[in-house]
């Protein structure tokens, strides 16, 4: 479905469409609120004092905004960006490649800093402070240590599991913010402008009906928007009504309240075979077919924040509200 063409005005490779979703400053980002008022303070206090933005860290839950955040960060200051991931800093000298290619002020964006090795965390830790890294040049009897000045630098790290950074790693960052989920309201904001953007026609109720099975999350948003953007092509007159949105999101089981099937199958799962919990996170992972790092980092924190699933010593507990939803009786216990 996605490489179907049914108008040239639709042609666009799909790298480019994620650029084009992209806010290129503050003042064009939807939600996150107290965020970008921290941020717009921060960022011009740097300014006035014409020194690099202090170093930020962005944390909460997938598809939120922290790489866009990042890039803004960079756009506000001026300068450019250099962007790499934890896993991908395999060694020091990885690292040292980095840092010392960085112009003055730059922005340098981690992704997923948590996973960063711990001999790579270790060169972090001067280069956030002091603006040097010690290189151990030789083997043996004869290494030496070299000193390398840094030029100033911003370093953005963004994770999704802020409790997994280590203390001193936290702590050398100047900035924290957390992402939160966004509102109705704020998402249906992101789906008008994304419509916009692909010259879509789509109505409120529409708009509406995307945004509320979002799952909070404006990537799911703009997703599930392009989804029933190619239903509307090839079922519709291309114009997004409620009814084609709501009939789509059906036809890709995403439920009135932004669950999947994956979703279904967790839940359905504790409640059917382990008696709603409590049940490990290993054991459900095994259970619905999926790794459990994604249980945990992709599904559980909107399970969690509606309410749906709890977090126990002994492990997952599903909530009546889960029973309701699926129209189940509350067993006795």
């Amino acid at each position: 479905m996605d490489e179907r063409i049914v108008s040239s005005e639709y042609v666009m490779d799909e790298d480019s469409f994620e650029q084009s979703l992209r806010p290129k400053l503050l003042d064009q980002y939807i939600g996150q609120e107290k965020v970008k008022e921290n941020l717009k303070i921060f960022i011009e206090a740097a300014k006035l004092r014409q020194e690099s933005l202090d170093h930020v860290l962005l944390y909460g839950p997938p598809g939120l905004g922290k790489t866009t955040l990042a890039a803004i960060i960079s756009n506000e200051m001026g300068v450019q960006m250099r962007t790499t991931s934890g896993p991908a800093i395999e060694r020091p000298g990885d690292l040292a490649a980095i840092l010392t290619s960085l112009e003055p002020g730059d922005v340098l964006f981690i992704d997923e800093i948590h996973r960063l090795q711990r001999s790579v965390e270790e060169v972090l830790y001067s280069a956030l402070e002091d603006f040097c890294i010690d290189i151990v040049i030789g083997k043996g009897p004869g290494a030496r240590s070299v000193r390398l000045d840094l030029p100033p630098f911003t370093l953005v790290g963004a994770t999704t599991r802020a409790g997994s950074l280590t203390a001193p790693l936290r702590d050398r960052f100047g900035v924290l913010s957390r992402l939160e989920y966004y509102k109705v309201e704020e998402l249906r904001n992101i789906v008008n402008r994304t419509a916009e953007i692909f010259n879509l026609e789509i109505d409120s109720l529409a708009a509406d009906e995307i945004a509320r099975r979002s799952r909070g999350t404006p990537r799911i948003a703009n997703r599930l928007l392009r989804r029933v953007r190619d239903f509307a092509q090839v079922r519709g007159n291309g114009t997004i009504t409620a009814v084609l949105a709501s009939n789509s999101l059906e036809m890709l089981q995403v439920d009135r309240l932004g669950l999947d099937h994956i979703d279904h199958k967790l839940l359905l799962s504790i409640i059917e075979k382990f008696m709603g919990g409590p049940v490990g996170l290993d054991t459900i992972a095994a259970t619905v077919g999926e790794e459990s790092h994604t249980i945990e980092e992709v599904y559980e924190p909107y399970l969690l924040q509606i309410g749906f699933l709890q977090r126990t010593p002994r492990g997952r507990i599903v909530t009546p509200l889960v029973y309701e939803h699926f129209q189940l009786e509350v067993p006795k216990k």
